[in-house]
């Protein structure tokens, strides 16, 4: 256990030790969301799922070009065979031999089916275009995690530097009330309980050391590196304070992903019903080959036959009953149609809902900020004076202490203030999709 203390002890030096040499790497928000784009798994699970899409867009995919195939087939006989010839003549063969060998080229193409090839490329298209919404929306996810995260570990570092400053403070008091006891200026009830808020504060550092050590491990793990990474933040917390909720709502209509797969989506129903009312239309197909015959026998008239030759033809098929089916599917491409719409229409109200809870979120806690900067203002003065005051012994410990937590207290609620306006801020342009990256 002591061996853990001093690690994390030694662990929080670094994190302190701004100016030294051997300080750990100072991690940009920037460098943390380029790493992000590069390596993390799901961002890169997606962009293989694009590939797929793009891989699929093309004509043959959707039945508009000619299938070309070869085939060969070769068939032997063994056979005890008898005729009897016009003239009453019999011929046997006991074991006869026989060998049939077809081989050639083949071409099969449909030139019309109502339109629907036509229907499928559009449709292979929007897929490409789903797929690349799909992957702006992970994306934009994964940027937002990692930058929150961040932010998380900046306010965590500055809640560490006022625990730290708590602890050397409450190391000067201890020490003040062993010399004012050694003295016999105070009783040794003082230097025990200076000492257990000593203590206190020290185990307050080690919880805040580990839950630091945490977050950065899952920082890491978003980045999709080695998790044992230590690093450093930056020092402060940057909001941006001039977000307006109407000019959000435009953003959120032109480039949030959600809402543009959802169109992406009601289009490809659209495309579906017309490949199903395609079924009505007549199919035309065009074929053609050349093909090569060769047929040997032991028995007949004829022993040895060959042939080649190019033929060639054109099919057509045209749908008349088939139990009204079509109606149906036509019904239910028509639902899918609706469905869709409304699908659009709940994902519109939905984010513009979103937008508008985490507006009034993002204003509370810009208010919040400021007050709480003006809390942490005066607490840390109201400590300078009581620090000033207790050195002199004219303030009691209780007063003391009381006065030191205000201004830990009060270091807390700022960064988390600020924490949770960035947190706000965030949210809103994942919502409306504008978060850099």
């Amino acid at each position: 256990m002591k061996y853990k203390i001093a690690a994390l002890f030694a662990f929080a030096l670094s994190v302190f030790s701004v100016g030294k040499a051997n300080a750990q790497e100072v991690l940009t928000l920037e460098e943390a969301i380029r790493i992000t784009l590069e390596r993390n798994y799901d961002i890169l699970l997606v962009k293989n799922d694009l590939e797929i899409s793009k891989n699929n867009v093309n004509r043959a995919n959707a039945g508009m070009l000619p299938a070309v195939e070869g085939n060969l087939i070769q068939n032997n006989t063994i056979q005890n065979s008898s005729q009897t010839r016009e003239s009453g003549q019999v011929v046997e063969r006991n074991g006869a031999k026989g060998s049939t060998l077809n081989y050639g080229v083949g071409l099969n193409w449909t030139v019309f089916d109502g339109f629907g090839m036509f229907a499928r490329y559009d449709q292979l298209k929007e897929l490409q275009k789903l797929g690349e919404a799909n992957l702006q929306q992970t994306i934009l996810t994964r940027v937002a995690d990692v930058t929150s995260t961040y932010y998380n570990l900046v306010q965590q570092q500055q809640q560490l530097k006022a625990l730290d400053t708590a602890m050397v403070i409450s190391r000067e008091r201890v020490q003040t009330a062993q010399n004012r006891f050694e003295i016999g200026k105070a009783a040794r009830l003082e230097v025990l309980n200076a000492q257990v808020d000593f203590n206190t504060d020290t185990t307050n550092m080690l919880r805040q050391l580990e839950l630091y050590q945490n977050t950065q491990t899952q920082l890491n793990e978003l980045m999709a590196r080695d998790v044992n990474t230590r690093f450093r933040v930056a020092e402060n917390v940057t909001i941006d304070d001039k977000l307006i909720l109407s000019e959000l709502s435009e953003k959120a209509v032109q480039q949030n992903p959600s809402l543009q797969a959802a169109l992406i989506n009601r289009r490809v129903a659209e495309l579906d019903l017309k490949q199903v009312k395609a079924n009505r239309l007549p199919t035309i197909s065009l074929n053609s080959g050349y093909n090569l015959s060769r047929s040997e026998s032991a028995l007949g008239f004829t022993t040895l036959s060959t042939g080649k030759g190019f033929n060639y033809g054109v099919s057509a098929s045209v749908p008349i009953f088939n139990g009204f089916l079509q109606r149906r599917q036509e019904q239910n491409a028509n639902i899918n149609v609706n469905n869709a719409e409304l699908q659009f229409e709940q994902i519109n109200q939905s984010i513009n809902a979103q937008l508008t809870s985490a507006y009034n979120t993002y204003q509370t806690s810009l208010s919040l900020v400021k007050l709480e900067e003006k809390n942490q203002q005066i607490a840390k003065r109201n400590l300078e004076i009581t620090m000033d005051k207790f050195r002199i012994g004219s303030i009691t410990p209780i007063e003391f202490r009381e006065a030191q937590l205000n201004y830990v207290n009060a270091t807390v609620r700022y960064s988390n203030a600020q924490y949770l306006a960035k947190l706000a801020e965030v949210s809103l342009k994942e919502i409306a999709g504008t978060i850099t990256f």
